[in-house]
């Protein structure tokens, strides 16, 4: 049966109502989908996030840094809590902390590493190259940690340490026995054994102290490390993210910018000697995000 025109006409009437129709259904559809996929960045964004930290300088540095990162992403809460390296590890296991940028691997914490390690994300390296050791001003003219019981004395019979929980520690302790050094490690924190540090450089006295790359006593002191013939130090460490399991999932986003988070020397030590310039940490951490928009941008995922 052929249709007349008049039929012909309201057939295509109706065909064009109906590609309309389908066309304004499919873009709701996709705006809903928007709107969902924006909520769930709204929700994460406002939910608060914890970040665990040992109070060396380098980890005061690129926690802060973090910190001022989240929020220029729009996180709207975001804590830094610093501990001790043993409940650092405990608290990343038990999920009371987010995340860390303090992972030293695999020497300085591989005793942490082993008792946590399958209960933690390993994220990202943040940064390479990173040292630990006993360290001496240059002028001090022994070259090797087995030198040290032959001037003991000069040294007053100490090594100057940092916090007692501190990965460094646990090596110096074990340098100790491996060497047969007659020799006490003096605890206390990283700010006593800097302060120790400048007080000996000041009346160019013998000192030696636990001390790590990078640090900002290396650029304002003439340093050197020990020669470990014995290897008790390891090779040089790198700096590793951890996150609680289940991070990657419950806060994708947040995720996404420690994967991307790395930098380099040369931007940690620009924290570092701002802050021991007299900046609060928050201030040098928030300068050197201002002076670094490119990088910034590039681990919060903005082109």
């Amino acid at each position: 049966m052929k249709l007349n025109p008049e039929g012909k006409k309201i057939g295509s009437i109706f065909t064009i109502v109906l590609i309309i129709g389908l066309t304004l259904f499919a873009a709701g559809c996709a705006e809903q989908g928007d709107e969902a996929v924006e909520g769930a960045e709204v929700s994460e964004l406002s939910e608060p996030v914890k970040i665990g930290y040992v109070l060396w300088d380098g980890e005061i540095a690129s926690t802060n840094v973090m910190q001022q990162v989240l929020e220029q992403a729009g996180y709207e809460d975001v804590e830094i809590i610093a501990v001790d390296v043993g409940p650092l590890y405990q608290g990343l296991a038990d999920g009371q902390f987010d995340f860390t940028t303090s992972a030293w691997l695999p020497y300085t914490h591989q005793n942490y590493w082993e008792t946590y390690g399958d209960q933690l994300d390993s994220v990202q390296t943040n940064l390479e190259d990173c040292r630990i050791g006993l360290v001496v001003p240059s002028y001090v003219t022994i070259d090797s940690i087995e030198e040290l019981n032959s001037e003991k004395d000069k040294f007053d019979g100490k090594i100057i340490g940092i916090d007692p929980g501190a990965g460094i520690m646990q090596v110096s302790e074990n340098a100790i026995s491996e060497y047969g050094l007659d020799m006490e490690l003096v605890s206390g924190s990283s700010a006593a054994m800097t302060a120790s540090l400048k007080k000996a450089i000041d009346s160019e006295e013998w000192v030696a102290v636990t001390l790590w790359s990078p640090h900002w006593a290396f650029n304002r002191w003439d340093l050197k490390y020990l020669d470990d013939p014995k290897g008790v130090y390891g090779d040089a460490d790198h700096v590793e993210t951890l996150a609680r399991l289940g991070l990657k999932e419950d806060k994708p986003n947040l995720y996404g910018i420690l994967t991307r988070f790395q930098w380099t020397h040369d931007d940690i030590q620009a924290v570092m000697v701002d802050i021991e310039n007299g900046m609060a940490p928050e201030e040098a951490a928030a300068n050197w995000v201002k002076s670094n928009p490119e990088k910034v941008n590039e681990w919060i995922g903005e082109k």
